[in-house]
């Protein structure tokens, strides 16, 4: 069962957590090159805040962007910003949407994304937290898949693995963490049960594609080419 209200605290301490790291950079800092492709810093913290409020219109029944074309020049447009604005803009985007979250609501109601995905507005804080957690990682200032809540870790593999269950492109795929917990997905293309063991941050790190799946052992077949999110 989906508890919003922990999802919305968990939301919060990440963010405190990335904004504290974000202070210790300097204007430099914030136009180089993030682990995204073709992404500075800059980027990265743009869409973080520009998803808070996109987030907000979800809460409110609003589409959440008015468009892609629109979603991606807003980011262009406040990239470059020096470290003081983006940092304000990070912190006041993330208060609207706890305000927003806030307002009571039915939180078993549909609500509607990106690209027509549909999910129950419960779900949403922790789409959030995913955001901001694995946007951390994506900065690449010294926080790793490794430093990820491990409640956090469990869960998004969990939300991936169903992500990518019955995908056409994917084999039968089993997966196993070292310190516990399994797994499958896929099952839609031929071939199959490929097994795929490693830690959890690696397993992460592979359903998300932020790993190349090296560091992972794998049986019954190649490491499956997943689609990208």
């Amino acid at each position: 069962m989906i508890d919003h209200a922990h999802d919305l605290a968990s939301v919060r301490d990440a963010t405190d957590r990335l904004l504290t790291a974000v202070a210790k950079l300097d204007n430099a800092s914030v136009t180089q090159s993030s682990r995204l492709p073709g992404w500075s810093r800059g980027h990265v913290l743009a869409h973080l805040a520009r998803n808070a409020d996109a987030l907000v219109n979800v809460f409110r029944g609003r589409p959440m962007y008015v468009d892609a074309t629109v979603r991606d020049a807003d980011i262009e447009r406040d990239a470059p910003r020096p470290l003081d604005v983006q940092l304000a803009d990070v912190r006041e985007s993330a208060a609207r949407f706890q305000e927003a979250a806030a307002v009571p609501a039915d939180w078993s109601r549909t609500v509607e994304l990106r690209n027509g995905v549909t999910d129950s507005a419960a779900r949403v804080p922790f789409r959030r937290w995913a955001e901001v957690e694995l946007h951390h990682v994506d900065l690449g200032i010294g926080y790793e898949l490794e430093d990820l809540p491990e409640e956090f870790v469990a869960r998004e593999i969990d939300f991936l693995v169903e992500r990518f269950r019955g995908h056409g492109d994917v084999p039968s795929t089993r997966l196993s963490g070292d310190g516990g917990g399994t797994w499958t997905t896929g099952g839609g293309a031929p071939g199959g049960p490929v097994g795929v063991r490693g830690p959890a941050a690696d397993l992460l790190g592979w359903l998300s594609g932020r790993r190349d799946g090296s560091a992972l052992t794998v049986d019954g077949g190649p490491l499956p080419a997943l689609p990208p999110l």
